[in-house]
């Protein structure tokens, strides 16, 4: 059975994705996506790729992600299944291009200062 592995990454988030041809099962973690995720707008994220191109039934989603939180991870998952998906179809990367799924978001968050409470915010200035 052939397998479609990539990786995706969002935030401080890894994602270890692996499709293969099947009924259409989610694990992330050895967990059922519903218990791992927690929240249906994060379970969308991560159908997104597959349902935009049509094919949600066809593939088992087996995941390994780690680092960041669940948002984090979600938007890791999306990427490393776009990706898989590429790799199984180099015709699907335009449709999955222009919905923005292939490009890595590069917003990560802002390093504390040093003299700072948090990385822009200031302590309380007093004049007298």
């Amino acid at each position: 059975m052939q397998t479609f592995d990539a990786v995706g990454r969002r935030k401080n988030a890894v994602a270890r994705v692996r499709l293969m041809p099947g009924t259409g099962k989610r694990i992330i973690n050895n967990i059922q996506m519903k218990k791992y995720l927690q929240r249906e707008t994060l379970e969308m994220i991560v159908e997104q790729p597959l349902q935009t191109v049509g094919l949600s039934d066809n593939f088992d989603v087996y995941v390994n992600v780690y680092g960041g939180g669940l948002s984090g991870q979600a938007g890791a998952i999306r990427h490393g299944i776009s990706r898989a998906l590429v790799e199984y179809d180099e015709n699907l990367r335009p449709v999955l291009k222009t919905r923005g799924f292939l490009t890595r978001d590069p917003r990560m968050v802002e390093r504390k200062k040093s003299g700072r409470p948090k990385a822009r915010k200031r302590f309380q200035f007093s004049k007298r």
